[in-house]
């Protein structure tokens, strides 16, 4: 997967001490790319936009 063309933000829920951090690129045709902010280069989880909607509705369902 190619992600020269990322367009990448932090969480809402993300510190301002540069703790634990999730970015998210949304921007990319048929997939959502999630890292974490401490390791740009590191590696890269990729969902599709449905299964990525579904884990975020769970995840503010749950608090």
């Amino acid at each position: 997967m190619h992600l020269s063309d990322a367009r990448w933000r932090k969480s809402t829920r993300s510190g301002t001490n540069g703790g634990n951090c999730v970015e998210v690129a949304d921007n990319l045709p048929g997939v959502v790319a999630v890292r974490d902010s401490k390791d740009p280069t590191g590696p890269v989880l990729n969902f599709g936009p449905a299964a990525w909607r579904a884990f975020v509705g769970q995840a503010a369902s749950r608090g």
